[in-house]
C-alpha cells in the first residue's frame, strides 16, 4: 500500500454552514483555497475542528465531495471517522469510498469505555471493511479515553492501519507510539500544535493542525525548516504559532477556529449550536494575536 503521500502539514478544515447548519459550499471552497495557497500537504475532511459531529451521513457526504472537487488532486484528501458504533464507521468508510477519498482518520468511540481488546476489535474491523489506508487519532480530551501505546503498537500490524495522530499533549506517549511501531513503516502525525517541532525531532512525519486553518504558511515553515535542517528556524516558527494554538482553548471547543477564520476575512459563519461564537474579552485577545502574526484582516 503506498503511504508515500501521508506526511507533511494536514489542516482539518472548518466547515462553514448556512442557517440550517447545513454544509456552505462556497464558504468550504474559500477555505480549502486558503490552506492549498498556503502550501499544506493535505486537507482532513470533517476533523474535529471540521465538525463532523454536526452533520448526518448526507451532509457528512455532501463536505467530503465539495472539498475533494475543489482540491482537485492538488492534496490528498482524507476523511475524518467519529461514530461510536463499529457499524456506522464502516458505513461511513462507504462515504469515503464513494467519493474516493486517499484515506480515513477515526477516532476512537466516545461516551462508551471500551477495553483495549473491544478498542482493537473495532478499529480492526473497520479498516478490513475497507482497501483505505487507516489512522489513528487517538484524543482522550475529547473521547474520554485514549489509545495506548500497546494497542497502537498491536494496531500496526493490521496491513492497512498505516498510522496515527496524537492529541494526546503527552510528548512521551507520543515517542512511545513512534518508538514502537518505527520497524512497520507506521507513520505518527502530531495532533496538538505547541508540540510539532517535538513529535518531528521524535520521528513524526508531520501535524494534523488545526491552525493551519489560520495561518497555513506558518505551520508549513515548521515542518519545511526542520526538514532542511534549520532547527533553529523551525523552533522560532514553533514559538510564533504558539500563542494562536493557546488562543483556541479560550472559549468553547472548536469556536475559537471558527471565530480566527472570520478575523481573517475567511466569511466561514458561525459554529454549529449549541456552541456560539467566543465572547468580546476572547475575540479582544485573539484579534491581538492575529495581529501580531500579520492576518489580521484590518
Amino acid at each position: 500500500m503506498d503511504t508515500s503521500f501521508i506526511h507533511g502539514v494536514v489542516p482539518p478544515v472548518i466547515t462553514p454552514v448556512d442557517a440550517e447548519e447545513r454544509v456552505e459550499e462556497r464558504g468550504l471552497r474559500r477555505v480549502v483555497e486558503h490552506v492549498i495557497a498556503g502550501g499544506v500537504h493535505g486537507i482532513l475532511s470533517l476533523g474535529s475542528n471540521g465538525e463532523f459531529f454536526g452533520f448526518d451521513r448526507a451532509e457528512q457526504q455532501r463536505a467530503l465531495a465539495i472539498t475533494l472537487d475543489q482540491a482537485r488532486g492538488r492534496v490528498p484528501v482524507y476523511f475524518g471517522i467519529g461514530a461510536i458504533t463499529t457499524r456506522e464507521c464502516v458505513a461511513q468508510v462507504r462515504i469515503a469510498e464513494e467519493e474516493k477519498a486517499q484515506a480515513i482518520t477515526m477516532l476512537p468511540p466516545m461516551f462508551l469505555a471500551p477495553n483495549e481488546n473491544e478498542l482493537f476489535d473495532h478499529f480492526r474491523a473497520v479498516a478490513e471493511a475497507t482497501d483505505l489506508p487507516v489512522l489513528l487519532y487517538n484524543n482522550p480530551g475529547r473521547v474520554g479515553h485514549g489509545l495506548s501505546a500497546r494497542l497502537v503498537a498491536r494496531l500496526a500490524g493490521v496491513p492497512n492501519i498505516v498510522g496515527a495522530k496524537d492529541t494526546s499533549g503527552n510528548m512521551s506517549l507520543t515517542a512511545d507510539y513512534i518508538r514502537l511501531t518505527r520497524h512497520a513503516g507506521f507513520k505518527v502525525m502530531a495532533g496538538k500544535d505547541t508540540m510539532i517541532l517535538p513529535s518531528l525531532v521524535c520521528g513524526a512525519v508531520g501535524c494534523i493542525a488545526s491552525t493551519a486553518n489560520i495561518v497555513p504558511r506558518l505551520v508549513v515553515e515548521i515542518y519545511d525548516k526542520f526538514c532542511q535542517g534549520d532547527l533553529a528556524g523551525a523552533l522560532e516558527a514553533q514559538f510564533k504559532l504558539t500563542p494562536l494554538r493557546n488562543a483556541f482553548d479560550l472559549a468553547s471547543f472548536p469556536v475559537v477556529t471558527k471565530d480566527a477564520a472570520n478575523l481573517i476575512g475567511l466569511d466561514v459563519g458561525a459554529p454549529i449550536l449549541p456552541n456560539r461564537g467566543s465572547p468580546e474579552p476572547v475575540l479582544q485577545q485573539l484579534r491581538a494575536i492575529l495581529d501580531e502574526l500579520g492576518v489580521l484582516k484590518k
